[in-house]
């Protein structure tokens, strides 16, 4: 195939992020300087970012059989980009500077962090399966050095091994499965098998099973129900600013990506498999709710809403019709913004060499005294992760519902709405605590170093941006409207 300029502007986002990744690694190699690590991160991030509109130009675009650069790959690259800077930004200030910093070398987990989003900018354009696999793997790897971080810390540590562990198991089931769907269809592009599976009308034993492995391999990644057991772990013995990047940037990819397999193969949405999907997001909404209820952690409890936001999901997946692309655009941009925003106030509370995060609940009582930003930021994370009125996360919510009315999922409507209710009691209990009277409790904002002033200005931005999206929600609308798999 020849490659024609067209080509290398459809490609631009993943080639300015490559690029940024060995300017990165050569710059660590020849002297290590933590802010200029930070800021040529965050130049190409941007950079990357503002190529994504040169791309849309000449998508939807073919680069090589294995990936495809079209509005839909552009919409979540962008949101892969925002997120990856935010997370950036946070571990900025989480690592801190001089003697009072991270004792290790902080460099190494920008690079990490800017691998891992490249991984996820080639899982959103894959339309091969082998595309599908180089990115995911791309993607995770980094992930396992990034949660393993703070190797002071034996909490961090046992939390990477688990997550490599089990992200191998996972790995495995998808390998195995692509390989069962390429014995029955005899093409590994996502096209040739959706053509394939449909010229043999109902999908054969082999194919399901094949879907079915894969679907196991993305679920362990998604941390649904039952392949979640490693979530809360994971997220309590991370980093903060890695736990933020886990629950946005590196869902976000694998959610898309599947949402392009099972858009494309009209198969994969019939019969058993649907029925599967269904259980699995009953499951993910009840057990995820059920069990955050019980935390006294706000990373686990964080960990554990985010198993039931992805069951919500599910039930767009599940209803593949009428608005469910719009309605998974629309919420995984609201929960991202959201996610992002509680990690960040989680982030900005810790330091990494007090030996863990400020990640307890008892951590937060009356915060509203001492850093009212913080508090105020937060307050508006958890009403909007609650899906209450004039927030984003209420928008994400209602377009998740009308998705299931439309297509008359009953049963899962009312586990969504039954979820939701549950929801509603921990996130109100985290925002109880931030107000409560404390005993001499000293009544100021704690002083902040300026790379800490640079999270809170974005955490602000964060907060406000939720609240607009609420009370305004068009635009965004426009955004995912636009990018549509048809596109």
């Amino acid at each position: 195939m020849e490659f024609t300029t067209q080509h290398f502007i459809a490609l631009a986002p993943l080639l300015i992020t490559s690029a940024t990744i060995i300017v990165v690694m050569l710059a660590i190699a020849w002297r290590r300087n933590h802010s200029q690590t930070f800021l040529v991160s965050v130049a190409g991030l941007n950079l990357a970012l503002l190529s994504i509109l040169p791309a849309l130009k000449v998508a939807p675009l073919a680069v090589t059989p294995l990936l495809q650069i079209d509005t839909f790959a552009c919409l979540y690259m962008a949101l892969i980009l925002v997120a990856t800077l935010a997370c950036v930004t946070l571990a900025h200030a989480y690592l801190g500077d001089g003697g009072t910093g991270y004792p290790g070398n902080r460099e190494e987990l920008y690079l990490l962090i800017l691998m891992s989003a490249a991984g996820g900018l080639v899982l959103v354009s894959a339309q091969h399966l082998a595309g599908l696999f180089v990115g995911l793997e791309l993607l995770s790897v980094p992930v396992y050095g990034l949660v393993a971080y703070a190797f002071f810390n034996k909490r961090s540590l046992e939390a990477g091994i688990k997550y490599m562990v089990l992200s191998a198991a996972g790995s495995a089931f998808l390998l195995f499965g692509m390989a069962l769907l390429y014995a029955e269809a005899g093409s590994l592009s996502f096209n040739g098998i959706g053509q394939a599976l449909a010229a043999t009308g109902l999908p054969s034993p082999i194919a399901q099973l094949g879907l079915g492995m894969m679907l196991i391999g993305l679920a362990f990644k998604l941390s649904l129900v039952p392949f979640h057991l490693w979530t809360p772990d994971v997220y309590e013995g991370a980093p903060a600013p890695v736990a933020a990047f886990l629950a946005t940037a590196s869902k976000v990819a694998v959610f898309a990506v599947m949402v392009r397999l099972f858009q494309i193969s009209p198969a994969a949405s019939s019969g058993v498999l649907s029925n599967v999907l269904t259980i699995i997001a009953i499951a993910s909404i009840l057990f995820g709710n059920l069990l955050a209820l019980t935390q006294s952690n706000l990373k686990r409890l964080l960990g554990y809403s985010s198993i039931a936001h992805f069951g919500y999901l599910l039930i767009a997946l599940v209803a593949s019709k009428g608005l469910a692309v719009e309605a998974i655009g629309v919420y995984l941009v609201t929960y991202v913004i959201t996610s992002l925003g509680a990690f960040g106030v989680i982030t900005l509370m810790s330091s990494p060499y007090s030996g863990r995060d400020a990640d307890a609940l008892y951590e937060y009582r009356g915060l509203f005294w001492r850093r009212p930003y913080l508090t105020a930021v937060l307050t508006v994370m958890m009403l909007s992760l609650a899906g209450i009125p004039l927030t984003a996360g209420f928008i994400g919510k209602f377009y998740i519902i009308a998705t299931g009315v439309e297509s008359h999922q009953w049963w899962l409507v009312g586990s969504l709405v039954l979820g939701s209710a549950i929801g509603v009691f921990y996130y109100l209990r985290v925002m109880v605590t931030l107000y409560l009277m404390e005993p001499n409790l000293r009544r100021h904002d704690a002083q902040m170093h300026w790379e800490q002033r640079a999270g809170g200005v974005m955490l602000l931005a964060i907060a406000v941006l939720a609240f607009f999206l609420g009370l305004y929600p068009q635009p965004l609308l426009n955004l995912v409207q636009q990018s549509g798999l048809a596109g």
